[in-house]
């Protein structure tokens, strides 16, 4: 084949290689974005297409690897990796400049629910919420581990259902 009639065979398969890319993205523009992509894939790789056999499959599944691997680098680029020893960049909340009035309100009604517990449930929740992990709750408290566990989730539980409002 030469590489005349390669490039009419591939242009010709554009409609059905855009709504391939279309069904892949759920997004025109990305599917553009694709499809040139395959296009310049397969163009630079002919040389590896065997002649005689479906030039239709070797596009689709060039389009379809392309989008694999956007989308696994995607991810990666999305994936924060902190190094610090106490997870500082992962456990530090994102500060808000303009906390709105029925955050506020919230956020004081549910601390009025947790300090209507009993003083066992409300200090392992509370330790638990600020970032002390089972072992080391359950060293402080002298409890075992199966108990601070059993307390933090059945406080939970009565928050939740004290709290119906705020699901």
């Amino acid at each position: 084949m030469t590489a005349m009639e390669f490039n009419n065979k591939l242009i010709s398969m554009e409609d059905s290689l855009e709504r391939f890319a279309l069904s892949l993205t759920s997004n025109r523009e990305e599917a553009k974005d694709l499809l040139q992509e395959t296009y310049l894939k397969a163009l630079t790789y002919k040389d590896k297409f065997v002649e005689f056999t479906n030039l239709k499959a070797w596009a689709y599944t060039i389009m379809k690897n392309t989008f694999i691997n956007n989308y696994r680098k995607a991810i990666r680029e999305n994936t924060t990796v902190d190094n610090t020893k106490d997870l500082f960049y992962l456990n530090n909340a994102k500060e808000s400049s303009m906390v709105r009035p029925d955050s506020e309100y919230a956020f004081k009604e549910i601390n009025k629910a947790i300090e209507a517990l009993e003083d066992e449930f409300k200090v392992p929740f509370r330790m638990h919420t600020e970032g002390y992990k089972y072992k080391e709750i359950a060293e402080t408290l002298d409890l075992k581990i199966g108990t601070v566990k059993s307390r933090i989730f059945f406080t939970r539980k009565k928050l939740m259902e004290s709290l119906k409002d705020y699901k």
